[in-house]
């Protein structure tokens, strides 16, 4: 898709449907303003019976929870709320226990939907929840981050961290229907809009380089509210997202480049414990600097490249240098012992995601570990 194709093509209101094609696991992403207040109206038709649990943290329930519980009771649903802190570390097995239990005491039963209202923490959590509860329950994305429309609700990965790295704990299992209301980005803090903008421009740097140059353009519009440019991003992102999970919904192959950023991001976000020094689009944004300037260093890629893509996290505000993280950080030792951990090893091997230019990542094993380590001893350098 041209950047150009539906920018400005229909009224700024508007609501757009992206389609996720994976035959009877299919459901539709709808993209527009407003959608909590239609949620009853979207969510009904998907209910067994009028019954369902809403998940949500003690930040996004001030917020939309009861804008929500008041457009469900409309329809005629009721609705258990069930609130969790907000934050990472809620990404745990004693949060899922206390999770399931609840869920268990709310009723809620096989044939049931529940519906995840947040960001990607609460979308991870409640998606990983259902997939084990009863064997398996229905569930319904409503996030309310640009990292979770744009990345996490799509897709079907749900999980917790364990001490030995992020998501190393999950399933797969898809959304029945996602709700990206574009007015719940107003509420967003600056910082968590920033990070969120992180998996935006990791989809034009992956695989759309016309995508990309737009972003260079129009950026600012995106970070000043301006609703059409809002919509374009997060339609163009979920379009690609769909795209390459229709055609590799397990992660067999293509879409590993989605990590593109994330084997050096989470690497740094397991080193800085998951806690406010690093927050995981921010992680995204520094890691995908790394992999840029590890390919340029590599030959891979042209001279300038990564200075371009550097330059450009830099001017949305987010970090691309290990400098600045606050405090201390492991040596590259440290570093690389954690990155073993990633999902994308392969036999003992590790895995990363490069590129070849701007839009042309690719993955591979063939991977000399010392030289990796030299890269991260001089990274440790750069401010």
């Amino acid at each position: 898709m041209s950047p150009t194709d539906t920018i400005g093509a229909r009224p700024a209101d508007s609501a757009i449907t992206v389609p996720v094609a994976l035959g009877a696991r299919a459901y539709d992403i709808h993209i527009g303003p407003a959608l909590l207040e239609r949620a009853g109206t979207l969510v009904a038709p998907l209910l067994d019976r009028p019954v369902t649990a809403i998940v949500t943290d003690e930040t996004v329930a001030d917020l939309h929870l009861a804008r929500l519980e008041r457009a469900l009771d409309e329809a005629g649903i009721a609705t258990t709320a069930i609130v969790v802190p907000a934050g990472e570390a809620s990404k745990s097995f004693a949060t899922l226990e206390t999770l399931c239990d609840r869920l268990l005491d709310a009723g809620i039963e096989r044939r049931d939907r529940i519906v995840a209202l947040g960001g990607g923490v609460i979308g991870d959590l409640t998606g990983f929840a259902a997939a084990i509860l009863r064997r398996g329950v229905d569930f319904i994305q409503i996030p309310t981050t640009l990292l979770a429309q744009v990345d996490s609700s799509v897709g079907g990965k749900t999980g917790i961290n364990s001490s030995r790295g992020k998501n190393l704990i999950g399933a797969f299992h898809q959304p029945v229907l996602v709700l990206a209301d574009l007015d719940l980005l107003d509420t967003l803090p600056a910082r968590e809009f920033r990070a969120g903008y992180a998996e935006v421009a990791k989809y034009g740097l992956l695989g759309d380089r016309a995508f990309f140059e737009w972003l260079e353009t129009d950026r600012a519009a995106l970070f000043a509210g301006d609703k059409a440019a809002r919509r374009h991003a997060v339609e163009v992102s979920c379009r690609m997202k769909a795209e390459i999970v229709e055609e590799d919904e397990r992660e067999a192959g293509r879409r590993a480049l989605l990590n593109l950023g994330h084997t050096f991001g989470h690497a740094l976000e397991a080193a800085t414990g998951y806690g406010n020094r690093l927050i995981h689009g921010e992680a995204v944004a520094l890691g995908t600097a790394q992999a840029f300037r590890y390919s340029q260093r590599l030959g891979l890629c042209p001279p300038g490249t990564a200075e371009r893509v550097r330059d450009h996290l830099a001017a949305a505000g987010l970090p691309t240098t290990l400098g600045e993280v606050p405090g201390e950080l492991p040596d590259a030792a440290a570093l690389l012992e954690i990155m073993r951990q990633d999902k994308k090893a392969s036999r003992g091997r590790l895995t990363l995601v490069l590129a070849r230019d701007i839009g042309e990542a690719f993955t591979t094993a063939d991977v000399d570990e010392q030289d990796l380590a030299t890269f991260l001893d001089e990274e440790a350098t750069l401010s």
